[in-house]
């Protein structure tokens, strides 16, 4: 897999996708994680990527020429499965949707900034559009570093032990249930005997049971 993200500030999110287990995968050849800044691809002598709106609203939006350079570039060099652009009215980024993308090949992201970006470009460039969370960041970048660590943590390999991940909470719409590690015993606060038992039947029984009543408790929306 490769990952191409455009930013205007790309120094926001070089040292995260360089760490941990995202620098991991790119150590194994499992995933290409390259980072792009938009202003090399502008013409303006001043490196500018934004203009004022038409029509007199406040703020800067992205422009559409410099955006379309860059994409143009990469795609001269790689067929691309999708073209996202991070933005708060996007679709609600979920496993489901980290699940998709991880089976993927490549993926451009590009990262909103300033007001937005022309709508042009969502119009003729962009073939998906996704949120992290109903709130209005800064840019995009942080955005771009959530998607990419949760899509790369999917790729057989990046975790030595698959199974933890597909564990992982929403994973089939449920929260996960509780989890414990030595010692079984701390301050008189003790480990459910059943997970002491070695049945794994009954083990499995009740991580199921227990994940179903905290879904219900805390997030009853999934169970819907």
């Amino acid at each position: 897999m490769r990952i191409d993200i455009i930013s205007v500030l790309p120094e926001m999110i070089e040292g995260f996708v360089g760490e941990s287990i995202l620098a991991r995968a790119q150590k194994k050849g499992l995933v290409e994680i390259k980072l792009h800044n938009l202003r090399d691809y502008s013409r303006d002598k001043w490196r500018r990527v934004d203009d004022y709106p038409y029509g007199g609203s406040a703020g800067m939006v992205m422009q559409c020429e410099p955006i379309d350079r860059c994409i143009s570039a990469l795609k001269a060099e790689h067929d691309y499965d999708e073209v996202i652009y991070t933005s708060p009215d996007g679709e609600p980024f979920n496993q489901h949707i980290a699940n998709d993308l991880s089976l993927k090949g490549n993926l451009i992201i590009l990262c909103g900034h300033y007001k937005g970006i022309d709508q042009r470009v969502r119009d003729h460039l962009i073939t998906r559009e996704i949120s992290i969370g109903d709130y209005v960041l800064t840019g995009g970048e942080l955005a771009a570093a959530v998607m990419t660590d949760a899509i790369v943590r999917l790729i057989p390999g990046t975790i030595s032990d698959e199974q933890s991940a597909l564990s992982d909470c929403f994973q089939d719409d449920m929260l996960a249930a509780p989890i414990y590690t030595r010692p079984a015993d701390y301050k008189g606060w003790k480990v459910p005997d059943i997970l002491l038992s070695g049945n794994e039947a009954k083990v499995r029984q009740w991580e199921f049971e227990q994940a179903i009543e905290r879904t219900k408790r805390l997030r009853p929306d999934l169970l819907k």
